[in-house]
């Protein structure tokens, strides 16, 4: 089953993935967090985003002594956010909430914790949006928007660095891009492009699979044939983001397009102001695949910026978009140093994504939203349960 049938099929059934099973392991029974299981010396997570971060707060939890290493110069990896532009946060990378909002109280686990972020669903009856190409009126189904939520004034972003960061932040070194991981010995040796050597007994491996497709990390020693081919063959998708202030808001809820073939991206425009506490109008538009290209390829802003709005001129007529237009910002996931892209696309084969995932040695373990299962994957909640799992699987 390929990722967009099955978060169809949860939407349809309005379920989300189960995951509450899987952390029971990670509690104990008798009292004492570390009881019965295999504790290692040390563990190195790399990379700071929503997987790095919830392994860390998971270990943090279990008293188990961890670094996380991030190649650049803060924490949050792709839930980028922008808080200038408007007077909410604009989420410049992860956006919405794809399963149940269960999900927080899951991530953070701890009953103890109230979480207070505010989500807001579709309203499936009134919203609704345009094909771009005829005007015509589609329901949110047809989109694919079934079960999705909209973050209410804070983002994925937000969430982690009030809940997950502040058991993790004291281990964080940061401007720490990796280069080599050897795992021949008994401990794992982790180098920086600094020079500097750190060692641990597991490693939790968060890097971005563009990263590794681009041949930026030696292993040693190298990872297997049936490992690496799962690295090099899976199609990581182009991404970019824009958000664009108009005086008036003349669109609907969404503006879909169809691209031909459906396997060579998405392309859609939305309401960014959807649920929020404002009165300013923001329309986002997302782009991946060769539906990015387009964007990401323009020469200059103010060439970006004539694009979109003749694009919309064209969907709406009478020059609305452009006679409205106040400012605009815009995000290409291609050309951050440390992504190289957006995600890994709805389509690949699961059993390839299943590949990602499997650890090595029961030294190196993968965790992130291209290394799951083969379930579900290319979202936070995905990038989150990966890392319960490699956590699991350390202490088993």
């Amino acid at each position: 089953m390929e990722r967009n049938e099955f978060l169809k099929l949860c939407g349809l059934l309005g379920i989300s993935l189960p995951f509450q099973s899987m952390m029971a392991s990670c509690s104990s029974s008798d009292g004492n967090p570390n009881s019965g299981n295999n504790i290692p010396e040390s563990v190195i997570i790399i990379g700071a985003g929503a997987a790095g971060m919830a392994a860390g707060h998971l270990l943090a939890q279990r008293n188990i002594d961890f670094q996380i290493l991030e190649a650049s110069s803060t924490y949050g990896g792709r839930m980028k956010q922008n808080t200038s532009f408007a007077n909410f946060p604009i989420p410049l990378g992860a956006e919405w909430l794809h399963v149940q909002p269960s999900v927080f109280s899951e991530i953070v686990n701890d009953d103890s914790i109230q979480i207070s972020t505010t989500t807001v669903g579709y309203d499936q009856n009134t919203d609704f949006g345009i094909l771009a190409s005829n005007g015509q009126q589609i329901s949110l189904s047809d989109i694919g928007f079934t079960i999705d939520r909209k973050f209410v004034n804070s983002t994925w972003f937000d969430f982690f660095e009030t809940y997950i960061l502040p058991s993790v932040e004291s281990k964080i070194i940061y401007n720490s891009p990796i280069n080599s991981i050897d795992y021949s010995g008994n401990q794992v040796m982790v180098t920086d492009t600094n020079g500097q050597t750190y060692n641990a007994s597991k490693v939790i491996v968060t890097i971005p699979v563009k990263i590794l497709q681009n041949g930026s990390v030696n292993f040693t020693p190298s990872l297997s044939n049936n490992k690496q081919q799962a690295i090099n063959d899976v199609t990581v998708w182009n991404g970019c983001k824009a958000f664009v202030e108009f005086t008036n808001k003349f669109y609907p809820t969404f503006i879909a397009y169809i691209t031909t073939p459906e396997t060579a991206g998405q392309k859609l425009y939305y309401d960014a102001s959807y649920g929020q506490n404002t009165m300013q109008n923001i329309l986002g538009l997302f782009a991946v695949g060769t539906e990015a290209d387009t964007y990401n390829n323009l020469s200059s802003d103010n060439n970006l910026r004539d694009f979109i709005l003749n694009e919309l001129d064209d969907v709406f007529g009478s020059n609305i978009a452009s006679s409205s237009y106040i400012r605009h910002t815009f995000q290409n996931w291609n050309s951050e140093p440390y992504a190289n892209g957006a995600y890994i696309f709805d389509y690949e084969n699961s059993n390839r994504i299943n590949r990602l995932g499997q650890s090595v040695n029961n030294k190196l373990f993968f965790a992130g939203d291209a290394y799951t299962t083969g379930n579900d994957w290319s979202s936070v909640h995905a990038a989150a349960r990966s890392a319960k799992r490699a956590v699991e699987e350390i202490l088993s």
